[in-house]
């Protein structure tokens, strides 16, 4: 049997090309992986970093084979944390200075209670895919009943949604066979005990108890053909953004209750979108650099047209209001003037960038796939 794309990716959508390992991952392994401890090694803070964010005043980044490291000097050195899993982490947030939850291959959700100096699994691919076939049995037998109690004329339109949902089923039964290897690729709370986890093949979960308990999320997001979905964002005001492939958009209102198709101004891959700080508004990017700004929550776009034809993956807004995209081939972009226009450079190793955080008025981290790199707020290495 292939080995899906996904297991064979080390980053996946954040690079935006497949990075490809060596020697396929069987089944066995990715338990394997989803049971032990990451390795300890002097080389974290050097190797593919994904995703990094603050805790309080400490700087948490997260990356392959498990390793998530943490520095409370501005970057200046790294500690490894103690983590149960060697897969690759594709997102961390933290809501607060010490509670933070990180995200990865092999449907993985991990949750830290000390600023990121250890962390437990809560969820992983095996409990998700139990969790999302048990959620569509439940909408099957609803909308039997709904198809009971209806009119003649409305139970065929009725009998053909429940069937689209019924292949979706045996679709994820047959997955199964496969093991737990859907990843999640970011997560995004709203505070302490709200969050979601999102990810490939439309994976949506939801915790209103700090990750006690994860449900599936999946049914209240309009994504009939499971596109992946790469990116979520809290906007000054309270509304989410959700992006993904396929140029697919979701908005929510009501704290992530209920979701709502937006029209995307573009049809290929989004890989994030961030809030600019300023109310209802936000970027959304991706793919060869495509890059959109709206001022009213999605309902509009501009586009932003002197970017770069580079791939963005991830951004950052300072302080000082300054926002930083980074992406592909060494490309950090920066703004002045809310996102309505950007200065690109690329950095001369042209190394991939995934992320971005100013440690003070003159400085920045970037990290990818050389791990941290220390420069100015051009992306230019001090």
């Amino acid at each position: 049997m292939a080995t899906p794309p996904w297991i064979r990716r080390t980053a996946g959508v954040l690079l935006g090309t497949a990075l490809t390992v060596g020697s396929p991952v069987t089944l066995a392994e990715i338990g394997d992986v989803l049971e032990t401890p990451a390795r300890e090694t002097k080389l974290a803070d050097e190797n593919l970093l994904t995703d990094l964010e603050r805790a309080g005043d400490r700087l948490v980044a997260v990356g392959e084979r498990g390793h998530i490291i943490y520095s409370d000097d501005q970057g200046e050195t790294w500690r490894q944390a103690e983590v149960p899993v060697q897969v690759t982490l594709t997102g961390v947030d933290f809501p607060n200075a010490t509670k933070g939850w990180a995200v990865g291959h092999g449907g993985v959700i991990l949750h830290s209670p000390d600023g990121g100096e250890s962390w437990e699994k809560q969820l992983d691919g095996w409990e998700a895919v139990e969790k999302l076939a048990a959620s569509l049995e439940e909408k099957i037998a609803r909308m039997k009943e709904q198809i009971e109690e209806a009119p003649e004329e409305e139970k065929a339109d009725l009998e053909w949604d429940m069937e689209g949902v019924q292949i979706t089923l045996e679709n994820l039964k047959a997955d199964q066979a496969l093991g737990p290897w859907k990843p999640f690729l970011d997560v995004a709370f709203q505070n302490a005990t709200t969050g979601f986890a999102i990810g490939a093949y439309g994976f949506v979960f939801r915790t209103t108890d700090g990750g006690e308990t994860w449900q599936d999320w999946s049914s209240n997001v309009p994504n009939p053909d499971g596109f992946h979905l790469n990116g979520l964002a809290e906007l000054t005001g309270g509304a989410l953004l959700m992006v993904g492939e396929a140029g697919t958009m979701y908005r929510s209102t009501d704290e992530g209750e209920s979701w709502e198709s937006v029209q995307s101004p573009y049809t290929g891959s989004w890989f994030h979108v961030i809030a600019t700080g300023n109310v209802n508004e936000a970027i959304a990017f991706g793919l060869r650099g495509n890059t959109f700004r709206t001022t009213d929550m999605g309902r509009s776009w501009t586009a932003v047209t002197d970017t770069s034809d580079s791939t963005l993956n991830n951004g950052v807004v300072n302080g000082d209001g300054r926002i930083t995209l980074v992406g592909n081939g060494g490309a950090v972009l920066v703004s002045t003037n809310d996102g309505e226009s950007f200065r690109p450079i690329f950095r001369d190793d042209r190394e991939g960038v995934l992320d971005a955080e100013p440690i003070s008025d003159t400085e920045m981290l970037l990290i990818g796939e050389g791990g941290v790199k220390r420069t100015d707020l051009k992306g230019r290495n001090l």
